[in-house]
């Protein structure tokens, strides 16, 4: 990475320092804080830096109110700006996280991933993809955050990668059948073609959403991702090198919160599960003294 002169330098450190500290505090109401404040100091910056970007273009992909072209043009500008970042040069709104991709080598490409991620949202609305377009979409907006993260948490690239793979995948299953109605709300179901067909579920949002038949398409999904996060368990189980207790906290709440759709089921009207904070605090506090 080129650096031009040192006042500008010392300028965009102070930029980068400043605008972290404002997404870790706007972080706090998240039960990703939660996870990620047992990290060392550095660590922690760098992933609420990988955060602030994902919330950021995340939303641009959500936002209702500009244009579709408007906000196709905010995700090209983002990827102009990831590219000038990894060239060097001025950089724009990506700037903040020159730091942490400098010092843990994060890869371009994942960036890239997750604006092709948030880009299939805005073609879309992305409305029962098939299995593989499901699985695309997937790695491109968990998997590859968490293939990033795994850099920061300090893991071999390897066995990192494999827990980026199993843990994004059954991170974002499980957010897909939590938010169901959610999504219904701006045209969206991520709930996968084959089955619904083979099931007999009309593929039509309102009509799928109340079909009796719904509740044994989402357990089989569900199962899927209990595959994941089963896959998950046994590479931190084996203690890899790497700050393992983020994974671990953010796999124990989710596989949590799977486990209470399953017990409740998906057949209308669904009530939303969510996140118990008292019950995240006790499993940090677990997680720490048997770490």
């Amino acid at each position: 990475m080129k650096l031009a002169k040192k006042n500008t330098l010392a300028e965009e450190t102070s930029n980068t320092v400043s605008e972290t500290r404002a997404i870790s505090s706007g972080a706090k109401n998240s039960s990703f804080y939660i996870g990620m404040r047992v990290l060392p100091l550095l660590e922690r910056e760098a992933m609420y830096a990988v955060y602030s970007f994902c919330r950021q273009v995340d939303d641009i992909a959500d936002d209702l109110e500009g244009s579709a072209q408007e906000r196709e043009h905010a995700l090209e500008q983002w990827r102009s700006d990831i590219d000038a970042l990894y060239n060097g040069k001025s950089c724009g709104q990506a700037r903040f996280l020159k730091e942490s991709v400098a010092h843990f080598h994060l890869k371009k490409e994942d960036f890239v991933a997750v604006i092709d991620g948030m880009a299939m949202d805005l073609k879309g609305p992305i409305q029962f993809p098939d299995e593989a377009t499901l699985d695309l979409y997937c790695d491109r907006v968990a998997s590859a955050v968490g293939r990033m993260s795994v850099r920061i948490f300090g893991m071999d690239t390897e066995i990192g990668e494999q827990l980026a793979y199993h843990l994004g995948r059954a991170l974002q299953l499980t957010n897909i059948l939590r938010d169901l109605d959610e999504d219904a709300t701006i045209n969206r179901c991520y709930l996968p073609r084959e089955p619904l067909e083979a099931a007999g579920i009309p593929l039509d949002i309102d009509k799928a959403l109340s079909d009796p038949r719904l509740d044994s398409v989402c357990r089989a999904l569900a199962w899927q991702a209990e595959g994941h996060y089963a896959a998950s368990d046994h590479i931190i189980i084996g203690r890899p090198k790497g700050h393992l207790i983020a994974p671990r906290l953010m796999a124990a709440a989710y596989s949590a919160l799977l486990r209470k759709m399953l017990a409740q089921g998906w057949k209308a009207p669904r009530k939303k599960v969510r996140h118990n904070k008292l019950a995240l605090l006790w499993t940090l506090l677990r997680l720490k003294v048997v770490s």
